[in-house]
């Protein structure tokens, strides 16, 4: 298949998942369903028509109004399906016609999830951290990343990982530092990048967020929303790790070969 004919499929593809992602992480962080009801105005509560809900289409032709009540609607809705559809027409260009292609588009997709409930709500939905976690294992023996074996051994590193990081928080502050869903985020991530990206990503994640948000927690007290910053360290690690890895194992501790 042409490679911009796939590119443009896959866009398209990327726009209908990226509308159910703004579907899911309106409801997931309230215990809500995404099938029912319908989607609605967030001001008048009317149940939205089918051309109505047509990704970024709609919001042009409404000129981001609701047909309804004629409330604004947020920017937020065609951002998030845009930032997915480039997601996945980036992975199809890169990736072609291969099983990575989807595995790298549901990662990247899952990651944004993770990254807008957090900023929103300090939650991470079990829907997104759990559930792409059992897709990141069953994807593993199919995809050109991690074998089946490293990513059970990542799912398992990362949810451990952070587990002892918390216990020793608690223990240290008295106080959980970290909640449960950035554990299982990090199974997730884990279940994706293999050993290896877990620790990479827990080191560039926690540099993130200290050099970012640790002075305005220092100043105000408020929680560091931990999982953008693992979101966004689990991007670096997927399209740059083997690269970053072989340069510090080689460069700084001076052992080629890995």
């Amino acid at each position: 298949m042409d490679n911009l004919l796939l590119t443009g499929i896959a866009a398209v593809l990327g726009l209908s998942v990226g509308s159910f992602l703004n579907v899911g992480v309106a409801r997931w962080p309230d215990g809500e369903s995404v099938v029912k009801p319908r989607s609605r105005c967030p001001g008048c509560d009317a149940g939205l028509r089918w051309f109505e809900v047509v990704p970024v289409l709609s919001y042009l032709v409404l000129r981001g109004r609701c047909a309804h009540c004629g409330d604004r609607l947020s920017a937020a809705y065609p951002l998030v399906e845009v930032a997915v559809a480039l997601i996945w027409a980036g992975m199809a260009s890169r990736w072609g016609v291969q099983p990575e292609a989807v595995r790298g588009g549901i990662f990247f997709t899952v990651l944004l999830g993770i990254a807008l409930t957090d900023a929103r709500k300090y939650i991470i939905p079990d829907q997104l951290s759990l559930g792409g976690a059992m897709v990141g294992l069953a994807m593993a023996p199919l995809a050109g990343g991690p074998s089946l074996t490293d990513a059970l051994l990542g799912a398992a590193v990362g949810f451990g990982t952070l587990w002892v990081i918390a216990a020793l928080g608690r223990i240290v502050f008295g106080k959980d530092a970290m909640g449960g869903g950035d554990l299982k985020m990090m199974g997730m991530i884990g279940a994706f990048l293999g050993p290896a990206g877990v620790l990479l990503t827990l080191f560039a994640g926690a540099l993130l967020g200290s050099i970012i948000f640790g002075p305005i927690a220092f100043r105000t007290g408020r929680l560091v929303p931990f999982g953008i910053f693992l979101a966004f360290a689990a991007g670096i690690a997927y399209g740059w790790g083997d690269t970053m890895i072989g340069w510090y194992t080689g460069a700084i501790l001076g052992i080629n070969g890995i």
